[in-house]
């Protein structure tokens, strides 16, 4: 039977999260390993030479759960290390209580969880709600029933090596309100952080929510604006290529004389 691991960065007891691994129970075998605590924009953070504790549970319709004192990055590392008997054929990171577009990449856990299963051979997906005040298991729903055809297609098909999906699923009622799934690329976002002096010696970030270019076609931002369900293939090689002809036009030379 397909073993399928689920994760996400918002914790193991998120209703997002057990909205997903229910929705996978249709295609296999489902165990999940999550942060214990709420890990949201915790990065690819991973924790060395340090203890990390983790308790087993069941979540949901019965779904057997470690939770971790880590990042997602965490405990994806861990479990493939051992924590979790078996390497699983697929991960399934989400569904995320917020979207996760343009350079949000680069903070979301969720995603990062993903990209750490890809690290270590595993094909990955992670889901994003874009609803951030997502509190109860039914918001998820629709989001739900999308991750099912999309990683039912990911078994089928196989993901490039080092290659994940990221996909942003809009906030409707029902699945006949989404307008259909684009492939899409990153678009950019535009954030609106402020720092707040909340007493001497004690600052905190706060602002309004990001904005982004909705008119730009194609992106993952475009997609989501208009009911569509965004795909967007992430690349473990951050390597900027279309710079690289540029670059080497810079005079990098060592000075052969060092005094």
């Amino acid at each position: 039977m397909t073993s399928i691991l689920v994760t996400n960065d918002d914790g193991y007891d998120a209703p997002g999260i057990i909205s997903l691994a229910e929705a996978m129970q249709a295609l296999g075998s489902v165990r999940v390993c999550a942060p214990a605590v709420n890990q949201s924009a915790s990065g690819h953070k991973i924790t060395l030479h340090q203890d990390i504790a983790y308790s087993r549970c069941v979540i949901g319709a019965g779904i057997p759960a470690i939770a971790v004192s880590g990042t997602p990055a965490d405990c994806i590392a861990l479990s493939l290390l051992g924590l979790m008997d078996g390497k699983p054929d697929i991960v399934v990171a989400g569904i995320n209580r917020g979207e996760n577009m343009g350079q949000d990449l680069t903070y979301s856990g969720t995603v990062s969880a993903a990209l750490e299963a890809a690290i270590g051979g595993i094909p990955a997906v992670a889901f994003s709600l874009a609803q951030a005040n997502a509190d109860d298991p039914g918001d998820y729903r629709v989001a739900a029933a999308v991750a099912r055809i999309i990683v039912k297609m990911a078994l089928a098909q196989g993901l490039p090596t080092y290659t994940i999906l990221n996909v942003n699923v809009p906030p409707v009622d029902r699945l006949g309100d989404l307008r259909g799934i684009r492939l899409t690329r990153q678009g950019v976002r535009i954030y609106r952080d402020c720092l707040v002096e909340v007493d001497k010696g004690v600052v905190r970030v706060e602002g309004e929510p990001p904005t982004a270019n909705t008119d730009e076609l194609g992106t993952d931002v475009w997609a989501v604006h208009r009911d569509y369900v965004s795909v967007t293939p992430v690349h473990l090689d951050m390597t900027a290529h279309q710079f690289m002809a540029n670059l080497e036009a810079w005079d990098l030379r060592l000075p052969l004389d060092e005094s």
